[in-house]
């Protein structure tokens, strides 16, 4: 398909510009519109690069009542994101390579935003013995992770590390200390002590975090590559102890989620299980902080953790409703508009595209000629409010619904071929 999108804006231009795509890639700017196919009015809308999605649950294989991978990449495309890296915390677990094959070659089909699959690390995601890391990594796997559990065999995760780093692959972790979690179903704090909760404390993300960097560090000491990614960072400590291992120069990333910086828990005084995740949302300050290692490069990248679930199971109580907030489709206009002013839009859309490429090893993606037609046309002025009953994404609920939001995608491409149309 060849395709010309005209009425748009370059970051950091202000003339309306066009740009024609042709056999999947970038042929030009401001060409001469005849023979190039469609046209597309971009609307007066300012074009980036696709968004990256590193960290989402599109619970496919076996759990397709809370999500598939039709209506996880619908919602991703609608979010303006280009690629979606999915977590192996299915039923069964993605541990073989057939079932990455399997899921790549149906979302191939669907013309929606491009999959990339996350294997599990172990088999069966049990922490006992390593998946077929060679033959997943060859199937197309980009990750390894047992995301949704906890590494809690230190001998476990060493293997991974060295084996991984030797086929050129991160490992992604949850890093949380079982134990500390215990049954903590918010974070451990003033609020949880007034509500009567079970908490789940900093602590039990920094013990972690500081393991891991331990084995990262003894690793590369003996010559190893090994390289590892912190997912969801949800404290000031944490950070701190993501911020001595960059100092020590050890080959490690991590990332933040929106969640964790727009939100604390205060929201859980109303006993909503909608803002139950994990790591809980914590506090202020700790939010706070999360924003300051955003503008000093600490933090790598954004990833949403979009985690749907079945509205039943939401409406639980807050002691047995699942961890989980999804929200893919609204990640860019609650960044956009709660922190384009305050990092500054070029490093948003950095943490947003190029950030998770550099954790996944991929090239940044760009808008200069020749480059995959990967783009995003979005609205930077008009304000609408989030209605999660319109959501393409089965979880017709979020965080952030009635809140009035900027920001919104007009036009997701995705290797030249149009992925999602606010015209529909």
């Amino acid at each position: 398909m060849n395709l010309t999108i005209t009425n748009i804006k370059r970051l950091g231009r202000t003339e309306r510009e066009s740009v024609t795509i042709e056999d999947g890639k970038i042929r030009g700017w401001n060409l001469p519109e005849e023979g190039h196919g469609e046209t597309i009015d971009g609307c007066g809308g300012t074009v980036i690069p696709a968004l990256i999605e590193p960290h989402a649950h599109l619970r496919e294989p076996g759990q397709t009542e809370k999500e598939d991978l039709a209506s996880g990449l619908a919602a991703a495309a609608a979010g303006g994101y280009g690629s979606v890296v999915c977590m192996p915390n299915t039923s069964p677990v993605i541990d073989d390579p057939a079932t990455v094959r399997a899921l790549q070659e149906k979302a191939a089909g669907l013309g929606l935003a491009r999959l990339h699959v996350a294997a599990a690390l172990t088999q069966g995601q049990k922490g006992e013995a390593l998946a077929e890391l060679s033959a997943l990594r060859d199937a197309g796997a980009v990750m390894f992770t047992d995301d949704g559990r906890t590494n809690e065999n230190a001998r476990v995760l060493r293997l991974g590390l060295e084996y991984a780093g030797s086929l050129g692959m991160v490992v992604s972790v949850h890093a949380e200390d079982a134990t500390l979690r215990a049954d903590g179903v918010m974070n451990e704090g003033e609020v949880s002590q007034a509500l009567g909760v079970p908490g789940n404390p900093t602590a039990a993300e920094a013990a972690r975090i500081a393991r891991d960097m331990e084995i990262v560090a003894w690793l590369h000491e003996r010559g190893n590559r090994p390289r590892l990614h912190v997912q969801h960072l949800s404290s000031a400590a944490g950070l701190e102890r993501i911020r001595e291992a960059k100092r020590r120069g050890l080959p490690v990333t991590c990332e933040v989620s929106p969640h964790h910086l727009t939100l604390t828990d205060e929201r859980l005084r109303s006993f909503d299980a909608v803002y139950k995740v994990a790591p809980p949302l914590r506090t202020q300050a700790d939010a706070d902080e999360l924003f300051e290692g955003l503008l000093d490069g600490t933090v790598d990248c954004i990833g949403t953790d979009h985690a749907p679930h079945t509205q039943a199971e939401k409406e639980r109580d807050l002691l047995e409703a699942p961890f989980g907030i999804p929200y893919i489709e609204v990640a860019w206009p609650v960044m956009y508009t709660r922190f384009s002013e305050k990092l500054g839009l070029e490093k948003l859309v950095d943490l947003m595209t190029a950030g998770p490429a550099r954790v996944l090893g991929w090239d940044a993606p760009t808008l200069e000629v020749g480059a995959p037609a990967d783009l995003m046309v979005f609205d930077p002025d008009t304000e609408r409010k989030v209605n999660p009953k319109t959501f393409q994404s089965k979880a017709k609920f979020c965080p952030y619904a009635g809140e009035t939001l900027r920001g919104w995608p007009l036009l997701t491409v995705v290797g030249g071929q149009v992925a999602y149309s606010a015209e529909g």
